[in-house]
């Protein structure tokens, strides 16, 4: 699982375009996003960088957790 901080994610067309972002890099990626907290988890195969640069081409400020 990796966590990222998302700046930005304000609503419910947030969450769905996020998901969407990293579903299209993953299709079997699990997607569980936090507005409160402004965090996106991820289960995916993928690495945190390819996670990372779909989350920001759909115009999100991210990084890992850490």
């Amino acid at each position: 699982m990796q966590v990222f901080n998302v700046q930005g994610m304000t609503c419910g067309h947030c969450v769905k375009a996020v998901t969407r972002a990293l579903q299209e890099q993953d299709a079997t990626a699990q997607v569980e996003v936090d507005l409160a907290g402004r965090q996106v988890r991820v289960n995916s195969e993928l690495d945190a960088g390819q996670l990372l640069a779909a989350i920001r081409e759909e115009g999100y400020e991210a990084q890992v957790a850490g």
